[in-house]
C-alpha cells in the first residue's frame, strides 16, 4: 500500500539528539531523539497485544546512531542504547510529529504513576 504521507527530508542534528522531517506538503518537525525511543513502534515496546506496552525510563540524552530505509514506506531507527527493532512508518513519523507533545506528555505521566523518570535507567515497566 503506497502512503499518501511522503517525506522529502529526514535530518539528524549533528548532536544525534533530533530528527528533522519534512514531508512533501510543507510541513515539518523536529522530533527529539527521546520522544521516538519511548514512544518506538517496536514489539518490545508496544508488546504484542492490547494492554502489553511498556514505559521505557531513562532516555532523555539517548542518541540516533543509525537509520535504515525499510521499503518505501519506513525508516528503522538505531539508538545508542542498541535499541533498533522499531520500524518507523512515514505515517508514525507524522503522527509523532502533529501529537509529540501530547503524546510525550502521556509518557511522563506513565513515568510518574509508575516511581520511574527520564534520567534513571532501570527496567521498562
Amino acid at each position: 500500500m503506497m502512503s499518501d504521507i511522503w517525506p522529502s527530508e529526514l535530518r539528524v542534528s549533528k548532536d544525534r539528539q533530533r530528527l528533522a522531517i519534512t514531508f512533501d506538503d510543507g510541513q515539518s518537525f523536529d522530533l527529539s531523539a527521546e520522544l521516538l525511543r519511548v514512544l518506538s513502534p517496536s514489539a518490545e515496546v508496544q508488546g504484542h497485544g492490547p494492554g502489553q506496552r511498556v514505559t521505557v525510563p531513562g532516555k532523555r540524552n539517548v542518541a540516533i546512531i543509525a537509520m535504515t530505509p525499510t521499503g518505501n514506506y519506513a525508516v528503522r531507527i538505531g539508538f545508542d542504547d542498541m535499541h533498533d527493532t522499531g520500524i518507523y512508518t512515514w505515517t508514525y513519523l507524522r503522527e509523532l510529529g502533529e501529537r509529540g507533545a501530547e503524546l510525550f506528555s502521556a509518557y511522563e505521566d506513565e513515568l510518574r504513576e509508575k516511581g520511574m523518570n527520564r534520567d534513571t535507567a532501570e527496567k521498562p515497566r
